[in-house]
């Protein structure tokens, strides 16, 4: 029997939207429903929109309720949309609590809306990696996984490496 995957919504800019009168980002509805069916996903998932913050504005009690969410979910095998800017804080918050899970964070470079995002092939890569790591926290972005105390974003080259 095939066992339900946990999506919890965070923000970050795989749900960003173009407000072209402002010309901002902002946030209207997550895009993960519509993303499973274009990626045509057979997984089971149950998706939990959490919020809808830029990962710069998180703050520890945003990650406080993220942790407690893992915690209290039936599900061991977790996925975590955020954004990649402070991806390696929340992953580090909950690498230090939890050890009974799989917890896979992942996000976009470029807004899923945009339609040249890396956010598509990133999500089919973390639903990947959450069916056969083990538990632990990561982070899975460009087709690669990190363990969540050996991973920065290199801004410099907009993306994700090991730090040893």
């Amino acid at each position: 029997m095939q066992q339900t995957i946990k999506i919890l919504v965070t923000g970050g800019t795989f749900d960003k939207e173009y407000d072209e009168l402002h010309g901002k980002l902002y946030f209207k509805n997550t895009h993960l429903p519509e993303m499973l069916d274009l990626g045509r996903n057979h997984i089971s998932v149950e998706i939990r929109n959490l919020m809808m913050v830029d990962s710069l504005d998180l703050t520890d009690e945003d990650r406080e309720l993220i942790y407690k969410y893992c915690q209290k979910s039936s599900e061991d095998r977790i996925i975590i949309t955020h954004g990649t800017d402070t991806m390696e804080v929340t992953a580090k918050y909950l690498g230090e609590k939890i050890k009974d899970k799989t917890i896979v964070l992942t996000g976009a470079m470029i807004p899923y809306a945009f339609g040249s995002s890396d956010g598509l092939f990133n999500l089919g890569s973390a639903i990947a990696f959450v069916q056969t790591l083990p538990h632990g926290v990561y982070i899975a972005m460009n087709g690669r996984y990190f363990h969540w105390d050996n991973v920065h974003k290199n801004r410099s080259l907009g993306r994700f490496e090991e730090i040893r």
